[in-house]
């Protein structure tokens, strides 16, 4: 009887991560028209979807509820109360600070004057502009924070002040993502629709929330005069936007109600106008939410969406041409059902005699239930190791786990997978144009690079087996422009992960690190990557930069080995890497700040990270532990919070620190900090100031409150009279 149990028990216990795989159709052109709603103000624009997009429109809600019962394999969901759509959503204005500010007409002459060359956000591809709290033109400061938008005449830095802080009206929200299109600040936030809902068994409605996100379109030109031009609300949570010329593209992913499913509605200032599209692919995947990507254009408006039944949506990456949608894939629950049988037939049994495999094999054949034929088979193993001596039985068992594992392995590899999705854009257009898949998962948005027309991908393949414990691995994948693989390069750096990565033309500047951090230098030139160089030292580098073609900036941290083999994390560390020998990288300067209690937003945000070319001018925002006076036997630490400015060319100098210190920002609370310039001007942001410097000596010029500035600031909410000024008004082209 133990070896019996000892059998089944190792056959259950290998049980594993399970599969997926997508079984794609051929969708008709005829059902791919958006249903559009009268709009007088919006235009809807078409998709269009090729014939060979290998995915099927969902055309009304119950063939929704019937692909998601299958996904789920008609699993017991909890049963939500019925919905009535009522498209209740609370009216967002724009409210009035009172705080004394100098009108238009009484601004100075050097308000008018503006830079000739000035920073922007430090975006992953040229062209593509990425979304944050904080934008700039070559005169004036845009930031949001909470619901209020504070505009700063920034230029000349001497004279920079604040000339407008309103609010937008709503509650509980904190908006930090927006574009700067010239006059037109683009701004999202999540909300909340209203609706009415009759639970079960009841016969009142009652009030129920679901997440919207709000795409607001401001006018700037007037800057003592805000107007909101356009006000759009789509069903779900905002993920992530990229801008591209006048046009936005914005995704927002939206949980199914398995019980009563319903898609995703976009409105105008609370009016519907359209249903986007809704596309489902027909595959093994459980899949629980609408991944919605939307098309707008902030100057005539014109708007197509389309929404994606699948997995949640995770990293995104978007190039001028094509937006990338990835996402780890689901397994249902019913694969590990099927698991234990499969390893038993396919791997176990084989390594038995032909004559215990035609024995067990009529039995499992049979009508009886699959626990008497269980028993059946375990009283024909238990008869077979009787007749065996340990050794012959140590033996197999040996064999057989030794299979498991090479299975097991197998299994794992096929299962951990990020799917890719590739969506064309041009101007309002979409096009869905194929998804594919590669082993293992993304770091982040650097981890995917589109070069003419390949998909570029760098991924960390981890998995657990029972006798090996986790494995690690990493490799880089070549896909052609329909997402099939061509090439690629695995088993990369052993038993490490990927802390950064960056795609710069034919190559990929790759950082692993487990106890030292491994440099590489990889080809990407043919469809087969190639390990040109490899660099090892202490630390690691969580972000990448270029310097130019031949030299790479690495932030990160500095490390050491402890007496008993641990990692000992010390100071955040800025390296400067020499590439221009392929086969012989180099760190060729590099400074460490602080100790272990030093900390950087930039390691884990590229937005908060900043360098000038032309200038050789780095900026990191850093909160660290400083040493103050001694009280007893312990010394006495404060928490500094600012930034070091570095002068790089072929070496790293410190120019000099400035200091944000404020105590509320909590010992790891110093973000939202983010660095620009405008001219020789040097601009340095956190939560609660903005201090100004010459950029080349850091002399103060300048310094404004954002936060906590004493002043007395009440918000009004405008007469009737004042907001029919500021409500939504109709575009120039209409």
């Amino acid at each position: 009887m133990n070896n019996k149990v000892s059998i089944f028990v190792a056959v259950i216990l290998s049980v594993v991560v399970t599969s997926i795989f997508f079984i794609v159709l051929e969708s008709n052109d005829s059902d791919n028209e958006i249903t559009p709603f009268e709009s007088n103000e919006t235009k809807i624009s078409n998709s269009e979807f090729s014939p060979s997009s290998e995915i099927k429109k969902i055309n009304s809600e119950m063939e929704l509820k019937e692909i998601i019962s299958t996904s789920s394999n008609n699993q017991n969901f909890f049963v939500e109360p019925r919905m009535i759509r009522t498209a209740i959503f609370e009216e967002s204005m724009v409210m009035d600070s009172v705080q004394s500010l100098p009108t238009p007409s009484a601004m100075t002459e050097n308000s008018k004057i503006q830079g000739t060359e000035y920073s922007t956000t430090n975006n992953q591809v040229t062209g593509v502009d990425e979304p944050d709290f904080i934008k700039n033109d070559s005169k004036y400061i845009y930031i949001v924070s909470g619901n209020t938008i504070t505009i700063i005449d920034g230029y000349p830095g001497e004279s920079a002040k604040v000339i407008l802080k309103t609010a937008i009206d709503v509650e509980y929200q904190y908006i930090e993502n927006m574009f700067l299109n010239n006059n037109r600040l683009v701004i999202f936030y999540n909300d909340q629709s209203k609706e009415e809902i009759i639970p079960e068994f009841d016969f009142m409605p009652r009030p129920t929330y679901q997440p919207i996100t709000h795409v607001m379109i401001i006018d700037v030109s007037d800057k003592q005069n805000l107007k909101i031009l356009k006000d759009y609300s789509i069903d779900g949570n905002f993920s992530q936007a990229r801008m591209i010329g006048d046009n936005v593209y914005f995704v927002t992913n939206s949980y199914i109600d398995y019980q009563f499913p319903r898609f995703p509605i976009i409105f105008e200032n609370s009016k519907k106008i359209m249903n986007p599209s809704a596309f489902y692919f027909e595959n093994s995947e459980e899949m629980t939410n609408f991944n919605t990507i939307t098309a707008l254009n902030i100057i005539d408006y014109t708007i197509n969406s389309e929404t994606f039944l699948s997995g949640y949506s995770g990293t995104f990456y978007v190039s001028e041409k094509n937006f990338y949608i990835t996402y780890q894939q689901n397994i249902p629950y019913r694969f590990y059902q099927d698991l234990a049988k499969e390893k038993f037939f396919e791997v176990i049994l084989p390594l038995f005699s032909n004559e215990i495999q035609a024995q067990i094999n009529v039995i499992y054949e049979n009508d009886k239930t699959d626990s008497e034929k269980w028993a059946e088979i375990s009283e024909i193993l238990e008869s077979h190791y009787d007749k065996m001596n340990k050794q012959e039985k140590e033996e197999l068992f040996k064999k057989i786990n030794l299979e498991i594992s090479k299975f097991d392995a197998r299994v794992q590899q096929e299962f951990n997978k990020t799917i890719i999705h590739k969506i064309s854009i041009d101007g309002t257009n979409l096009k869905y144009v194929a998804k594919g898949s590669v082993p293992g998962r993304l770091l982040n948005q650097f981890s995917l690079d589109e070069n003419k027309d390949k998909l570029r991908v760098a991924t960390t393949l981890e998995y657990y087996l029972d006798n090996q414990g986790m494995i690690r691995t990493n490799g880089i994948y070549n896909l052609d422009k329909n997402l099939e693989l061509i090439g690629s390069l695995e088993n990369i750096a052993k038993d490490e992960s990927i802390f950064s990565a960056r795609f710069m033309g034919d190559r990929l500047y790759l950082v692993t690190f487990q106890q030292i951090d491994p440099f590489f230098v990889i080809d990407l030139s043919s469809d087969t990557p190639k390990i040109l160089g490899e660099l090892k030292i202490p630390g690691f580098s969580n972000y990448l930069h270029p310097f130019d073609e031949n030299m790479i900036i690495g932030l990160g941290r500095d490390t050491k080995i402890s007496e008993d083999n641990r990692v000992e994390q010390l100071g955040i560390k800025i390296a400067l890497y020499d590439v221009q020998d392929v086969n012989n990288p180099q760190e060729v300067s590099k400074f460490v700040i602080g100790d272990s209690s030093s900390y950087s937003e930039a390691t884990y945000n590229h937005k908060a990270f900043f360098f000038d070319k032309t200038r050789n001018v780095i900026s990191i925002p850093i909160s660290e532990d400083i040493k103050s006076t001694s009280s007893g036997f312990a010394p006495n630490y404060q928490r500094w919070n600012g930034f070091y400015i570095f002068s790089i060319d072929k070496n790293i100098e410190l120019k000099g620190t400035i200091e944000h210190s404020d105590n509320s920002q909590g010992y790891y609370g110093f973000s939202n900090s983010r660095t620009f310039f405008i001219d020789q001007t040097l601009y340095t942001v956190s939560n609660s100031k903005l201090k100004i410097n010459n950029i080349e000596d850091l002399v103060p010029l300048n310094e404004i409150q954002l936060e906590n500035s004493g002043q007395l600031i009440n918000y009004i909410q405008k007469s009737p009279e004042i907001m029919k000024s500021i409500e939504v008004i109709p575009s120039e082209q209409e």
